[in-house]
């Protein structure tokens, strides 16, 4: 591994720092270069280039708006036998603390900023020589993402999820109770205006810190989606205080029917866990499926 480093990062020096980090999913790694430290993430497993490619994408999407602090990336590797590497700026990082309100505003303002690009576009447009196709502002004008991108080792999409379930288990009440949930969805968003908001995707208490200028976010799995999705996983495994909301809901008020529409999206990260960790996330998974067809 670190020849292939010295090699692709054009470095004489390649020093570990012992500094580490990991979770779940990857290890980490930070390495001193001749152009500075950086943080390498490393996964032997066969997905590890989709979801390295991914986190890459995603980093240069969030760091393009300018809106919220994330390492910077440089590129992704493959390994020689199995697996991939993700090399990215080192980040000297603390445990989130006193700028959680701050991470609230930011985060926000990164929800907020394709809007904000469409309705500068649209300004533009109705400027006298501007005309259709001429607006030098880039929008998102659809959810998803250009690459997929992933939570775990499994790409982003809840369908996935029931057929990964469907697969792995054959369970017959998860089946049935999707057939109904199915049907109810369209009316969890009457009302509802939906912007595609440029996520980070996987925001929970692990994936967020702070270093001496401002709040930080990493791991990302980022797509265009609904702002609230971003908020469903902190609710499953907390993490974040009343400042960080408050801060977060000023900018980016709450709308009716919020709660039954957090459960609908903390009910993908549960599968995702069910299919990541095993059945003692099932319960979990029905009980919002239950709650929702009420």
């Amino acid at each position: 591994m670190e020849a292939l480093l010295k090699r692709e990062l054009a470095t004489s020096v390649l020093k570990s720092t012992g500094h580490s980090g990991g979770g779940c999913i990857s290890e980490g790694q930070s390495f001193d270069t001749d152009t500075g430290r950086v943080f390498v993430k490393i996964n032997h497993k066969a997905e590890a280039r989709r979801m390295f490619d991914g986190e890459m994408a995603s980093l240069e999407a969030i760091l393009s708006t300018n809106a919220v602090k994330v390492p910077r990336p440089v590129k992704v590797l493959d390994l020689e036998r199995s697996g991939a590497l993700l090399v990215m700026e080192h980040v000297d990082m603390r445990s989130l603390n006193k700028y959680s309100s701050k991470l609230g505003e930011r985060l926000a303002d990164l929800h907020l900023y394709n809007k904000r690009q469409i309705e500068k576009q649209n300004k533009e447009q109705q400027t006298v020589g501007k005309g259709p196709g001429q607006s030098e502002v880039e929008t998102a004008n659809r959810f998803g993402f250009h690459v997929n991108t992933c939570c775990g080792y499994i790409p982003q999409r809840l369908q996935h999820q029931l057929d990964l379930v469907e697969q792995s288990y054959g369970d017959r009440e998860a089946r049935e109770l999707w057939s109904k949930l199915q049907l109810k969805i369209p009316q969890l968003f009457t009302d509802v205006e939906v912007v595609p908001a440029l996520l980070h995707g996987d925001l929970w208490g692990g994936n967020v810190a702070e270093c001496s200028d401002g709040p930080v976010i990493f791991d990302p799995a980022s797509f265009y989606g609904h702002s609230e999705y971003e908020l469903a996983i902190a609710g499953i495994f907390s993490g974040f205080g009343s400042s960080f909301y408050n801060a977060y809901h000023e900018k980016i008020p709450k709308t009716a029917g919020f709660a039954k529409r957090q459960q609908l999206y903390q009910l993908f990260h549960y599968l995702n866990h069910w299919n990541h960790f095993g059945g003692g996330y099932r319960g979990s998974s029905l009980r919002i499926m239950k709650d929702l067809t009420k």
